[in-house]
């Protein structure tokens, strides 16, 4: 029974998280609420052998039907591999509490910004090319792919909102980009937790299988429906992390 409820749960997250990011939103709480006395370090370890094969998917199906911007973003993708690496080796030396109660606060001016912008992500008009395209890519690599091994909730949402607002893309193509970076994040994590022991391999192969069907309903959706559904998806995402950080943070 337990790996059916947490298998729906990794169906849906890889839909959602295959749109515009997030699905750790839906995952690990199903993870932590069936099981509530393991090892928080296992559950999150879980989380990603499940979720890196929905979003590998997620990146092949957008590439096939999306012009990548390949040169511009592989460097991104390999500085969001060393900044996870860094983030989850500081992680082990500092301890990250204090983003709680900040975390909360970046999101919801984040959701304000996206809300009072309305123009905002629905044209795909990248506003650099060359090398200062691949540099603001590199950048935003190496800090948010940090956070996410130092932190990690939001990470999806971060990446699709600094793809949009600093380089110009549409939501469907910040989407297409973060996708590419978080995969690099996700492999960053699943070493670092599976040397360390901290994945239960007997519910990675279900999890994962339900991710991939997951993923691939919500990148079609996402490539049926456009930029303006992912931007819709989007502020949902991000309401929804507001209110699940802001409770942990001040209520729980």
């Amino acid at each position: 029974m337990e790996w059916i409820v947490i298998s729906l749960a990794s169906a849906l997250a890889g839909m959602v998280d295959a749109i515009v990011g997030g699905g750790g939103l839906i995952l690990l709480p199903a993870l932590f609420a069936v099981f509530p006395g393991a090892a928080p370090a296992t559950l999150f370890g879980t989380n990603k052998s499940a979720a890196i094969w929905g979003t590998a998917v997620a990146s092949w199906q957008y590439s096939r039907r999306v012009a990548v911007r390949w040169p511009a973003l592989l460097p991104g993708v390999a500085t969001a591999l060393v900044g996870a690496f860094a983030g989850a080796w500081s992680v082990t030396l500092i301890d990250p509490g204090f983003l709680r109660k900040l975390l909360p606060v970046i999101l919801l001016a984040l959701f304000v910004y996206t809300l009072a912008k309305k123009e905002l992500g629905r044209t795909h008009a990248p506003l650099f090319s060359g090398r200062a395209e691949q540099v603001r890519t590199a950048l935003i690599g190496l800090v948010i792919g940090f956070y996410d091994g130092f932190f990690g909730p939001g990470t999806g949402s971060f990446f699709v909102f600094l793809f949009v607002r600093l380089l110009g893309y549409d939501f469907l193509n910040a989407s297409v980009g973060a996708k590419l970076l978080n995969l690099a994040t996700n492999i960053a994590a699943l070493v670092l937790f599976a040397a360390k022991g901290h994945v239960w391999w007997h519910f990675a192969l279900p999890l994962a299988l339900a991710n991939v069907l997951g993923s691939l309903l919500g990148s079609w959706l996402a490539l049926r429906h456009g930029t303006a559904f992912v931007r819709v998806i989007f502020i949902v995402v991000v309401g929804s992390l507001i209110v699940k950080t802001g409770w942990d943070a001040f209520l729980a």
